[in-house]
């Protein structure tokens, strides 16, 4: 059995629907795994932060405008009567929910409940249409196999005894269709993975029933060795590592959740990116398997902000290190990249919630420096500490002011800490160098 995971763009439209059930409907069982259509989780943000505000006028009229695109979605969409008419009620009884929820008084728990709704209605909608295109699907709720413990990781026994409960009870489908996103938290609350989660939902029913394959469509082809937004003439990577897929997310591109890989890479179950707009291309396949060494891919983090702590005492500050980082560990916020001398530290967090609660704890003990806008531009390949041709990507980065380096932590990753505002001509002249010259690090 494979698992496809669709995301927002793929179910934004009718016409995406009508290519995605092209897609699945191939006679192979397997999950599917939605997303909520495109535009509906900002949507539904929107809806949650204005009651937040106290602005309950604002929300009701956010959640009408709403509720009019899928009605006209489901006019369109669903020909036939009485699924059409069950839609249409389904869709009404969860737009009357969240009317209620604007209503209470605002909360983590309310702002989950709200946002989780645009997965389930776009897992009804296809579900119902696949039904009307007499294909045989089953659709199961997330909220009855996903969770996640209290230090917020997939509760790994309880989802695999659950879904393996529900496939077992419903035996004759071709297909089951589920909810990205989507799940409850160790109290039996609505929760959800965070956003990119559906991509994590994938993986981790693919873990649980191990599956030949889980594929992520959406719409792009694959992990491109730069980004498009900002590089012209990009191109799909056909193969890449757990590893390097994983460095990749993380550091920056988009198309992957960046804890996705986790849950296959031990269990050595194949992930594949692929396009719903262009289906026949190949994607990028992400494996177990090695394939080159040289850089493959660049990609670039924003929102990074740079903290340099240099402690009171000058020499021999016994025990500096290990109270800096209970700091971050009590505010819960990770840390990117970090270098290190005898008596000073520079670090870089993406998450400044609690910056300012960290910057008054390190001044009992160091004075600091906070930099922001800054950006992480990652350089991943294969080996690529080792790679001959590595050491003159400082040459042509002369002209840029560079930071920090992270660079021998991991040998698949080169890490350069840069302002914000060099990171378009940054990205430039490490792409004519990598992948334009005719030596090609390789």
């Amino acid at each position: 059995m494979r698992v496809l995971k669709f995301g927002g763009t793929s179910v934004g439209s009718i016409e995406n629907m009508i290519h995605v059930k092209n897609i699945v409907n191939d006679g192979k069982k397997k999950i599917i795994v939605l997303s909520a259509m495109s535009g509906t989780t900002n949507a539904l943000v929107e809806i949650s932060l204005a009651c937040k505000e106290g602005k309950r006028s604002l929300a009701k009229e956010y959640v009408n405008n709403l509720y009019l695109k899928y009605i006209d979605v489901i006019l369109n969409l669903l020909q036939d009567y009485p699924l059409n008419k069950e839609t249409e009620c389904y869709v009404q009884s969860v737009f009357n929910y969240l009317n209620e929820l604007i209503e209470l008084p605002h909360s983590e728990l309310i702002h989950g409940s709200i946002v989780s709704q645009g997965e389930m209605l776009s897992t009804f909608i296809f579900s119902r249409f696949l039904q009307q295109e007499e294909i045989n699907v089953k659709l199961i709720s997330a909220l009855d196999f996903m969770r996640i413990d209290k230090m917020n990781e997939p509760d790994s026994f309880y989802i695999n005894q659950n879904l393996t409960r529900i496939i077992n009870e419903f035996p004759d489908y071709d297909m089951y269709v589920t909810q990205g996103f989507v799940c409850l938290d160790a109290k039996g609350d609505v929760a959800n993975l965070q956003r990119g989660g559906s991509d994590y939902t994938a993986t981790i029913i693919g873990s649980v029933i191990n599956a030949e394959e889980v594929q992520i469509w959406t719409d792009i082809d694959g992990f491109h060795n730069n980004d498009p937004r900002f590089v012209e003439s990009t191109h799909a990577i056909s193969n890449l590592s757990f590893d390097e897929a994983a460095e990749l997310a993380y550091f920056g591109a988009k198309i992957l959740h960046p804890q996705t890989v986790m849950p296959v890479r031990d269990l050595d179950i194949p992930v594949r990116l692929k396009n719903t707009m262009l289906p026949e291309a190949f994607g990028t396949l992400i494996t177990n398997e090695i394939h080159g060494e040289g850089i493959k891919a660049i990609a670039a983090k924003d929102g990074i902000t740079a903290i340099k702590i240099k402690s009171g005492r000058m020499l021999q500050a016994h025990g500096f290190l290990k109270k800096v980082f209970e700091i971050f560990e009590k505010y819960e916020t990770s840390i990117d990249m970090i270098t290190t001398s005898e008596i000073a530290v520079s670090l870089t967090i993406d998450d400044a919630k609690h910056l300012v609660d960290i910057t008054q704890e390190l001044e009992k003990f160091s004075t600091v420096e906070i930099d922001d806008y800054r950006t992480i531009v990652c350089l991943v390949g294969n080996n690529i500490v080792f790679h001959p041709d590595t050491p003159k990507l400082f040459q042509i980065l002369q002209d840029v002011n560079v930071r920090m380096i992270a660079y021998g932590g991991s040998n698949n990753n080169i890490s350069l800490l840069i302002n914000t505002s060099d990171k378009q001509e940054t990205l430039r002249k490490l792409n004519r160098y990598v992948f334009e010259t005719e030596t090609v690090m390789s």
